[in-house]
């Protein structure tokens, strides 16, 4: 074993890696380096609705959608589809149902800029008006991808109506891009179109897109200034539902993707394959997530429900040959306490992943070793879909139902409160300066202690 990869060596990368993070501001899903974590500020554990208890504000969202708010200096931004029929129909809850909904009217494609302060709606753009070109589950959307923005541009994905690129100030429309058809559902019943959910990220002035459907899969880069293409890498494998992740180790920066068939690393400059790995659940949904010299990945559907670590220099296909996982750049594998929806959440040498069925299981980051694995409600159809956040103090994870379940970021499982948002929300939260955002079915709220 070398220096590098001795687990005291790893375990301050990992803490340094983590705990460092503090976020002056929350740019793209799951906020810096797709972390989920700002532990600039501790956040209040507890807070009523009805009374007020440290709630800052909250908005009126007109439309539906699960893409999450984002945060650059003093404002959100929030994308939303609103359809000319009026309300539509949302079906949460744990059930197997492949159908689409059935909302087929024209609909409007915005983004909201709102004063973080106060909540205030300070403009609200249209990006695009149309009938949807895809249908959706009856759980997603027609706006399931979160924007992301430099604080001077704003890029948001509008399923296959395309890549917008907007103004942070103004928000006037300065490009878009037609991605093609976002085909996006189960690959065994092709014409099952769920609706397209994997967001932009930017790195170093680029917009990094992955674009996973039933046919013409790709990996492709565009220039944040113009919307030209720079580089686009076809994939192979079946629609899934992953966020990329910008991975920074070992001398080069590559673009980590989950995937069935084929997760791995590109470079980020050329979109040269680096490395691949197949197998897990069939149906990817979960983020890379990144610290030290380890990503992880998580999946699940199907006979596999993976978690594990990944050596972030791994080179060309690491499928090991066998049944048993082992390979050098597999640090470990967990092949059945994986996720279906939500990307886990590393905090210091911790990693904690919720399954749908809200089962949350910890894990050490270094060796994989399970502290332990407890459900964090009774009620058996509360599902959870939001991926977690944390201040470093403390997990928040949000279940469907609009319950936020607070579990202290120890290796020792306890409750810490259960609050109540009074909405369904499907929406992972961000968090800014020590205060969360959270997008319920019609409204956005900021809790925080109230000043």
């Amino acid at each position: 074993m070398n220096a590098r990869s001795h687990p005291l060596v790893l375990a301050a990368a990992l803490l340094a890696a983590t705990l460092s993070v503090s976020a002056a501001s929350w740019p793209q899903y799951r906020g810096p380096n797709a972390s989920g974590l700002d532990a600039s500020a501790p956040l209040p554990t507890t807070w009523n609705i009805a009374t007020g208890e440290n709630i800052r504000w909250q908005t009126p969202i007109p439309g539906l959608a699960h893409a999450s708010p984002i945060v650059s200096g003093e404002r959100i931004y929030v994308t939303t589809a609103i359809s000319a029929a009026g309300a539509v129909d949302l079906k949460v809850g744990l059930y197997g149902d492949i159908g689409a909904a059935k909302d087929h009217a024209s609909h409007q494609w915005r983004l909201l800029a709102l004063d973080r302060a106060t909540g205030k709606i300070l403009w609200n753009r249209l990006g695009h008006e149309g009938v949807p070109k895809s249908v959706r589950h009856t759980k997603a959307t027609h706006c399931n991808s979160t924007p992301a923005t430099d604080g001077t541009r704003i890029v948001a994905i509008f399923g296959s109506e395309g890549l917008f690129c907007f103004d942070a100030t103004d928000g006037r429309l300065l490009w878009k891009k037609d991605l093609g058809p976002m085909d996006a559902g189960y690959f065994k019943m092709p014409s099952a179109q769920w609706g397209y959910a994997a967001s932009p990220i930017i790195h170093e002035g680029k917009v990094i897109v992955q674009c996973d459907v039933q046919q013409g899969s790709s990996l492709a880069v565009f220039d944040l200034a113009d919307g030209r293409e720079v580089w686009r890498t076809a994939r192979t494998d079946v629609p899934t539902w992953s966020t990329p992740a910008i991975v920074i180790a070992g001398g080069r920066t590559q673009i980590a993707v989950n995937g069935w068939h084929h997760a791995g690393g590109y470079d980020f400059a050329t979109g040269r394959e680096l490395w691949k790995l197949d197998g897990g659940g069939d149906i990817p949904v979960p983020t890379p997530l990144a610290a030290g010299d380890l990503i992880y990945f998580t999946s699940a559907h199907g006979r596999s429900a993976p978690m594990r670590a990944i050596r972030a220099d791994a080179r060309g296909d690491i499928t090991p040959a066998n049944a048993d996982w082992k390979h050098p750049s597999i640090a470990w594998n967990h092949d059945r306490r994986g996720n279906y929806l939500q990307t886990p959440i590393l905090v210091g040498r911790l990693l904690y992943g919720c399954r749908d069925n809200a089962t949350l299981t910890c894990f050490d980051a270094i060796t994989g070793e399970v502290r332990y694995s407890e459900r964090l409600t009774a009620n058996a159809s509360e599902g959870v879909t939001a991926s977690p956040v944390s201040d470093g103090r403390h997990l928040f994870f949000t279940s469907e139902l609009g319950n936020v379940f607070v579990v202290p970021a120890t290796d020792q499982f306890s409750l810490a409160a259960k609050n109540a948002l009074d909405e369904t929300c499907l929406a992972t939260p961000a968090i800014a300066a020590g205060t969360l955002f959270f997008r319920t079915r019609d409204q956005l709220i900021a809790i925080g202690a109230r000043r």
